[in-house]
Protein backbone atom coordinates (compact mmCIF):
# COMPACT_ATOMS: atom_id res chain seq x y z
CA UNK A 1 0.00 0.00 0.00
CA UNK A 2 1.12 3.56 -0.63
CA UNK A 3 0.86 6.49 1.76
CA UNK A 4 -2.58 7.61 0.56
CA UNK A 5 -4.06 4.12 0.90
CA UNK A 6 -2.59 3.67 4.39
CA UNK A 7 -3.89 7.06 5.47
CA UNK A 8 -7.38 6.09 4.33
CA UNK A 9 -7.05 2.79 6.18
CA UNK A 10 -5.88 4.60 9.34
CA UNK A 11 -9.27 6.32 9.63
CA UNK A 12 -11.46 3.25 9.06
CA UNK A 13 -13.53 1.75 11.87
CA UNK A 14 -11.10 0.86 14.66
CA UNK A 15 -12.42 -2.65 15.27
CA UNK A 16 -12.24 -3.42 11.55
CA UNK A 17 -8.72 -2.02 11.36
CA UNK A 18 -7.54 -4.16 14.27
CA UNK A 19 -9.24 -7.23 12.80
CA UNK A 20 -7.34 -6.63 9.56
CA UNK A 21 -3.98 -6.28 11.32
CA UNK A 22 -4.67 -9.39 13.42
CA UNK A 23 -4.35 -11.50 10.27
CA UNK A 24 -0.59 -10.90 10.43
CA UNK A 25 0.05 -11.89 14.06
CA UNK A 26 0.98 -15.26 15.54
CA UNK A 27 -0.33 -16.52 18.87
CA UNK A 28 3.04 -16.26 20.54
CA UNK A 29 4.83 -13.46 22.38
CA UNK A 30 8.57 -12.84 22.57
CA UNK A 31 9.90 -11.46 25.87
CA UNK A 32 13.10 -9.48 26.06
CA UNK A 33 14.78 -7.46 28.80
CA UNK A 34 17.56 -4.90 29.08
CA UNK A 35 20.09 -3.43 31.43
CA UNK A 36 20.99 0.26 31.44
CA UNK A 37 24.73 -0.35 31.36
CA UNK A 38 25.88 3.27 31.08
CA UNK A 39 23.61 6.16 31.98
CA UNK A 40 23.54 9.88 31.27
CA UNK A 41 25.98 12.52 30.01
CA UNK A 42 24.96 12.02 26.38
CA UNK A 43 26.30 14.59 23.91
CA UNK A 44 23.14 14.53 21.78
CA UNK A 45 20.18 16.91 22.09
CA UNK A 46 17.25 14.51 21.50
CA UNK A 47 14.35 16.48 22.96
CA UNK A 48 12.64 13.50 24.60
CA UNK A 49 15.63 12.12 26.45
CA UNK A 50 16.45 12.31 30.17
CA UNK A 51 20.05 11.30 29.45
CA UNK A 52 20.94 14.29 27.25
CA UNK A 53 23.54 16.60 28.77
CA UNK A 54 21.59 19.51 27.25
CA UNK A 55 18.85 19.19 29.90
CA UNK A 56 19.04 19.32 33.70
CA UNK A 57 16.97 16.23 34.43
CA UNK A 58 18.96 15.27 37.55
CA UNK A 59 19.24 11.60 36.63
CA UNK A 60 21.83 9.34 38.20
CA UNK A 61 24.71 9.26 35.70
CA UNK A 62 27.24 6.44 35.85
CA UNK A 63 29.98 4.86 33.68
CA UNK A 64 29.87 1.37 32.16
CA UNK A 65 28.90 -1.13 34.83
CA UNK A 66 30.88 -4.26 35.65
CA UNK A 67 30.57 -7.57 33.86
CA UNK A 68 29.27 -9.43 36.92
CA UNK A 69 26.26 -7.08 37.12
CA UNK A 70 25.49 -7.82 33.48
CA UNK A 71 25.60 -11.57 34.08
CA UNK A 72 23.39 -11.30 37.19
CA UNK A 73 20.81 -9.20 35.35
CA UNK A 74 20.86 -11.53 32.34
CA UNK A 75 20.19 -14.58 34.50
CA UNK A 76 17.34 -12.75 36.23
CA UNK A 77 15.86 -11.87 32.84
CA UNK A 78 16.02 -15.51 31.80
CA UNK A 79 14.22 -16.54 35.00
CA UNK A 80 11.41 -14.19 33.93
CA UNK A 81 11.13 -16.01 30.57
CA UNK A 82 13.02 -13.43 28.50
CA UNK A 83 14.63 -15.06 25.46
CA UNK A 84 16.69 -11.96 24.65
CA UNK A 85 18.78 -9.66 26.83
CA UNK A 86 20.12 -6.27 25.75
CA UNK A 87 23.06 -4.15 26.87
CA UNK A 88 22.10 -0.49 26.51
CA UNK A 89 24.51 2.45 26.83
CA UNK A 90 24.04 6.20 26.57
CA UNK A 91 25.94 8.31 24.06
CA UNK A 92 26.07 8.97 20.33
CA UNK A 93 28.55 6.18 19.59
CA UNK A 94 30.18 3.36 21.58
CA UNK A 95 32.86 4.82 23.83
CA UNK A 96 36.22 3.57 22.56
CA UNK A 97 37.47 2.67 26.04
CA UNK A 98 34.28 0.68 26.72
CA UNK A 99 33.82 -1.09 23.39
CA UNK A 100 36.02 -4.13 24.10
CA UNK A 101 34.31 -4.56 27.47
CA UNK A 102 30.94 -4.53 25.72
CA UNK A 103 32.15 -7.23 23.34
CA UNK A 104 33.12 -9.32 26.36
CA UNK A 105 29.67 -8.76 27.90
CA UNK A 106 28.02 -9.98 24.71
CA UNK A 107 30.12 -13.13 24.72
CA UNK A 108 29.12 -13.82 28.35
CA UNK A 109 25.42 -13.41 27.57
CA UNK A 110 25.80 -15.86 24.69
CA UNK A 111 27.10 -18.47 27.15
CA UNK A 112 23.74 -18.48 28.99
CA UNK A 113 21.67 -21.29 27.55
CA UNK A 114 18.38 -20.08 26.07
CA UNK A 115 19.30 -16.38 26.07
CA UNK A 116 20.21 -14.37 22.98
CA UNK A 117 22.38 -11.27 23.12
CA UNK A 118 21.18 -7.83 22.02
CA UNK A 119 22.82 -4.42 22.22
CA UNK A 120 21.83 -0.78 21.88
CA UNK A 121 25.02 1.26 21.97
CA UNK A 122 24.56 4.06 19.46
CA UNK A 123 25.68 4.95 15.95
CA UNK A 124 28.22 2.48 14.56
CA UNK A 125 31.07 2.59 12.10
CA UNK A 126 31.89 -0.37 9.88
CA UNK A 127 34.67 -1.76 12.06
CA UNK A 128 32.43 -1.71 15.14
CA UNK A 129 29.63 -3.49 13.29
CA UNK A 130 32.08 -6.13 12.12
CA UNK A 131 33.43 -6.73 15.64
CA UNK A 132 29.93 -6.97 17.08
CA UNK A 133 29.12 -9.66 14.52
CA UNK A 134 32.34 -11.51 15.38
CA UNK A 135 31.41 -11.40 19.08
CA UNK A 136 28.23 -13.34 18.30
CA UNK A 137 25.75 -10.51 18.83
CA UNK A 138 22.39 -11.74 17.59
CA UNK A 139 20.42 -8.47 17.42
CA UNK A 140 21.26 -4.76 17.41
CA UNK A 141 18.76 -2.12 18.47
CA UNK A 142 18.77 1.30 16.82
CA UNK A 143 15.56 3.31 16.40
CA UNK A 144 14.68 5.79 13.68
CA UNK A 145 12.52 7.37 16.45
CA UNK A 146 10.29 9.39 14.13
CA UNK A 147 9.64 10.19 10.47
CA UNK A 148 12.42 11.61 8.32
CA UNK A 149 10.36 14.77 7.73
CA UNK A 150 10.02 15.37 11.48
CA UNK A 151 13.50 14.36 12.60
CA UNK A 152 14.99 17.89 12.67
CA UNK A 153 12.31 18.78 15.24
CA UNK A 154 13.54 15.96 17.48
CA UNK A 155 17.32 16.15 17.21
CA UNK A 156 19.89 18.34 15.44
CA UNK A 157 23.18 16.84 16.68
CA UNK A 158 22.92 13.89 14.30
CA UNK A 159 20.74 13.10 11.31
CA UNK A 160 18.06 10.62 10.31
CA UNK A 161 20.51 9.22 7.77
CA UNK A 162 23.08 8.60 10.51
CA UNK A 163 20.57 6.24 12.07
CA UNK A 164 19.58 4.56 8.82
CA UNK A 165 23.23 4.02 7.90
CA UNK A 166 23.82 2.18 11.19
CA UNK A 167 20.81 -0.02 10.45
CA UNK A 168 22.28 -0.86 7.06
CA UNK A 169 25.67 -1.72 8.57
CA UNK A 170 24.08 -4.04 11.12
CA UNK A 171 22.25 -5.95 8.41
CA UNK A 172 25.35 -6.02 6.20
CA UNK A 173 27.19 -8.04 8.86
CA UNK A 174 24.35 -10.48 9.40
CA UNK A 175 23.12 -9.15 12.75
CA UNK A 176 19.37 -9.03 13.26
CA UNK A 177 17.95 -5.51 13.50
CA UNK A 178 15.59 -4.06 16.08
CA UNK A 179 14.45 -0.63 14.85
CA UNK A 180 11.42 1.33 15.99
CA UNK A 181 9.91 4.63 17.02
CA UNK A 182 8.62 6.86 19.80
CA UNK A 183 5.00 7.92 19.36
CA UNK A 184 3.47 11.07 20.78
CA UNK A 185 6.29 13.54 20.16
CA UNK A 186 4.12 15.95 18.20
CA UNK A 187 4.22 14.10 14.88
CA UNK A 188 1.18 14.22 12.58
CA UNK A 189 -0.87 11.20 11.52
CA UNK A 190 0.72 11.52 8.09
CA UNK A 191 4.16 11.29 9.69
CA UNK A 192 3.12 8.13 11.54
CA UNK A 193 2.30 6.65 8.14
CA UNK A 194 5.72 7.83 6.92
CA UNK A 195 7.37 5.99 9.84
CA UNK A 196 5.57 2.77 8.93
CA UNK A 197 6.73 3.03 5.32
CA UNK A 198 10.29 3.98 6.26
CA UNK A 199 10.48 0.95 8.53
CA UNK A 200 9.12 -1.24 5.73
CA UNK A 201 12.01 -0.05 3.60
CA UNK A 202 14.54 -0.88 6.36
CA UNK A 203 12.88 -4.27 7.08
CA UNK A 204 13.82 -4.75 10.75
CA UNK A 205 13.29 -8.08 12.47
CA UNK A 206 11.75 -6.30 15.44
CA UNK A 207 10.00 -2.92 15.74
CA UNK A 208 9.98 -1.55 19.31
CA UNK A 209 7.07 0.79 19.92
CA UNK A 210 7.72 3.43 22.55
CA UNK A 211 5.10 5.95 23.63
CA UNK A 212 6.54 9.18 24.93
CA UNK A 213 6.71 9.42 28.70
CA UNK A 214 7.40 13.15 29.08
CA UNK A 215 10.43 13.82 31.28
CA UNK A 216 10.56 16.93 33.44
CA UNK A 217 13.05 19.57 32.26
CA UNK A 218 13.21 18.22 28.68
CA UNK A 219 11.64 20.22 25.81
CA UNK A 220 8.85 17.64 25.64
CA UNK A 221 8.00 17.69 29.35
CA UNK A 222 4.40 18.81 28.66
CA UNK A 223 3.71 16.54 25.69
CA UNK A 224 1.16 14.28 27.44
CA UNK A 225 -1.65 15.17 25.03
CA UNK A 226 0.09 14.55 21.70
CA UNK A 227 -1.42 11.09 21.20
CA UNK A 228 -4.35 9.26 22.76
CA UNK A 229 -5.11 5.56 23.19
CA UNK A 230 -7.21 5.23 20.06
CA UNK A 231 -4.50 6.77 17.88
CA UNK A 232 -1.87 4.54 19.47
CA UNK A 233 -3.93 1.49 18.50
CA UNK A 234 -4.52 2.83 15.00
CA UNK A 235 -0.80 3.45 14.55
CA UNK A 236 0.10 -0.02 15.80
CA UNK A 237 -2.32 -1.58 13.33
CA UNK A 238 -0.87 0.39 10.42
CA UNK A 239 2.67 -0.54 11.47
CA UNK A 240 1.75 -4.24 11.54
CA UNK A 241 -0.05 -4.15 8.21
CA UNK A 242 2.90 -2.35 6.64
CA UNK A 243 5.50 -4.59 8.31
CA UNK A 244 3.85 -8.03 8.50
CA UNK A 245 7.13 -9.93 8.91
CA UNK A 246 8.48 -7.79 11.75
CA UNK A 247 7.69 -8.34 15.42
CA UNK A 248 6.02 -5.25 16.89
CA UNK A 249 7.22 -4.91 20.46
CA UNK A 250 5.74 -3.04 23.41
CA UNK A 251 8.49 -0.94 25.02
CA UNK A 252 8.67 2.25 27.05
CA UNK A 253 5.42 4.11 27.73
CA UNK A 254 3.02 1.24 27.06
CA UNK A 255 1.39 1.99 30.44
CA UNK A 256 -0.18 4.97 28.72
CA UNK A 257 -2.52 2.32 27.31
CA UNK A 258 -5.11 0.80 29.63
CA UNK A 259 -4.76 -2.91 30.41
CA UNK A 260 -7.76 -3.49 28.16
CA UNK A 261 -6.12 -1.73 25.21
CA UNK A 262 -2.75 -3.39 25.86
CA UNK A 263 -4.50 -6.76 25.52
CA UNK A 264 -6.34 -5.56 22.44
CA UNK A 265 -3.01 -4.62 20.87
CA UNK A 266 -1.45 -7.97 21.79
CA UNK A 267 -4.31 -9.77 20.06
CA UNK A 268 -4.15 -7.70 16.90
CA UNK A 269 -0.73 -6.06 16.36
CA UNK A 270 1.95 -6.69 18.97
CA UNK A 271 4.02 -9.89 19.27
CA UNK A 272 6.82 -8.84 21.62
CA UNK A 273 7.22 -7.25 25.06
CA UNK A 274 10.18 -5.59 26.70
CA UNK A 275 9.56 -6.72 30.27
CA UNK A 276 10.73 -5.07 33.46
CA UNK A 277 12.07 -1.52 33.71
CA UNK A 278 13.33 0.60 30.85
CA UNK A 279 16.19 3.12 30.82
CA UNK A 280 15.06 6.00 33.03
CA UNK A 281 11.42 5.01 33.53
CA UNK A 282 9.81 2.06 35.29
CA UNK A 283 8.10 -0.73 33.41
CA UNK A 284 5.69 -3.54 34.17
CA UNK A 285 6.37 -6.49 36.43
CA UNK A 286 7.37 -9.55 34.40
CA UNK A 287 4.95 -11.74 36.35
CA UNK A 288 2.08 -9.49 35.20
CA UNK A 289 3.18 -9.91 31.60
CA UNK A 290 3.34 -13.68 31.96
CA UNK A 291 -0.18 -13.67 33.42
CA UNK A 292 -1.44 -11.56 30.49
CA UNK A 293 0.08 -13.94 27.94
CA UNK A 294 -1.59 -16.88 29.69
CA UNK A 295 -4.96 -15.11 29.85
CA UNK A 296 -4.82 -14.46 26.11
CA UNK A 297 -4.02 -18.13 25.46
CA UNK A 298 -0.70 -17.31 23.80
CA UNK A 299 2.62 -19.10 24.14
CA UNK A 300 6.01 -17.61 24.93
CA UNK A 301 8.48 -17.64 22.08
CA UNK A 302 11.85 -19.24 22.87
Amino acid sequence: MDKAELLQLYYTNLDELLEYSSKFVKNEIEFCALINARNGKCSQNCKYCAQSSYYLTNIDSYPLIELEKIKTAALKAKSHHASRFAIVTSGKTPDESDFNKILEMIEEINKIDGLKSCASIGILNEEQAKKLAQSGLTRFHHNINTARSYYPQICTTHSFDDRVNTCKLVKKYGIELCCGVILGMGETVEQRIEMALELAEIQPDSIPINILMPIKHTPFENYFDKIDEENILRTLAIFKITNPNSILRFCGGRMRLSDKNQKKALKSCVEGILTGDYLTTTGKNADEDIKTVQELGFTLKN
